[in-house]
């Protein structure tokens, strides 16, 4: 894989470096000098032993179930108990779930440490270590407890997602089409176009789809780093996607995020704002990237987790419309349209 740096402006004149290349090239030179604490988690330890061994670090569980503010005060814990102050980095090496919560701990613990972040999935890589979004769940709800921060750098090791089951991957290809549905026809296109197997067996493909989906989201998270308004943009598909994951564990997120994203084009088709025709492209795309078309949680109970979203306000939510296969828009909806819209 060619190395690549994707530079991210973040508040005080100071830049988020999203690197594309091998970590085994990077991350020595990016914490030289520290005292670095690794957070990771017991699967990504057992891989990837050899380069964590070399710092300081903190195992933690696997899962969705695993991302409470119970582990935040467990790695706390283990912080005081190895003399950690604010001198110390943290590096959080893995998937989605561990750059959220070793983000959230690097911006809390002592009042802030300096943090970056090795993601090892695909979806951590396009979407969940990118943008300084960091959260933990509560009571089931997704990131209801959070900040925004943006870590020094991301190491992007396509090498690391050889590892990466199946499933997992086709998760990751979810929030890949999101961005292109965006504001990218041309890389909604390419999602459309070639399979699964395309994506998993052509590096350079993939490299490419990677790398068009951090810039897409890193313009955005540019101009509007704490989502006052075209950031919100990126929640497209995660209303009933959040919705989904609160209601039933039998779906990984990119595979919510994509049953949201079909939600999503069905509600903007009976709106007038999309063809029926581009609807069933979408589906079909999903199909081609083996991921799943139907839900087996009842809209009922969706439309009752729905009223539980960080994005609500009073009887309304900000919901994302597809305009087009390739641009979307933010609309104020009331709950009771949108419950309509989704029988």
């Amino acid at each position: 894989m060619e190395e690549d740096i994707i530079r991210v402006k973040r508040s005080g004149n100071t830049f988020s470096e999203i690197i594309l290349g091998r970590v085994e090239d990077h991350l020595s030179r990016l914490v030289s000098g520290r005292r670095v604490i690794v957070i990771t988690d017991s699967h990504v330890y057992e891989y990837y032993r050899t380069v964590i061994d070399a710092y300081e670090h903190i195992v933690i569980g696997l899962g969705e179930t695993i991302k409470t503010l119970d582990t935040v005060a467990s790695i706390y814990s283990q912080l005081l108990s190895i003399g950690a102050d604010r001198q110390c980095y943290i590096v959080g090496f893995g998937g989605g779930i561990v750059t959220d919560i070793a983000g959230f701990v690097a911006s809390t613990y002592m009042r802030g440490l300096r943090f970056g972040f090795v993601a090892t999935t695909l979806l951590a890589q396009v979407d969940a270590s990118v943008g300084g979004k960091n959260g933990v769940n509560v009571d089931g709800y997704k990131n209801m407890a959070g900040t925004f921060n943006q870590p020094d750098f991301v190491i992007c090791d396509l090498q690391t997602l050889h590892t990466l089951p199946d499933r997992e991957f086709q998760a990751g290809l979810a929030e890949i089409l999101k961005a292109g549905l965006i504001c990218n026809p041309k890389l909604f296109r390419m999602m459309e176009t070639y399979s699964y197997e395309d994506f998993r067996n052509d590096e350079r493909l993939l490299a490419t789809i990677v790398r068009e989906s951090i810039l897409i989201k890193a313009h955005i998270v540019e101009r509007d780093e704490r989502e006052s308004g075209e950031r919100k943009k990126l929640n497209l598909g995660h209303t009933f996607a959040h919705a989904i994951e609160k209601s039933t564990r039998a779906y990984l997120h990119g595979e919510a995020v994509a049953l949201g994203l079909l939600y999503t084009a069905r509600i903007s088709c009976r709106l007038g704002l999309l063809e029926s025709s581009d609807v069933e492209l979408l589906e079909g795309a999903l199909s081609r990237l083996k991921l799943p078309t139907s839900c087996s949680v009842s809209t009922p109970t969706l439309l009752r987790a729905l009223h539980i979203d960080k994005k609500k306000e009073a009887d309304s939510v900000y919901f994302i419309v597809l305009t087009s296969l390739g641009s979307c828009e933010i609309r104020k909806m009331k709950f009771s349209e949108l419950e309509t819209l989704a029988e």
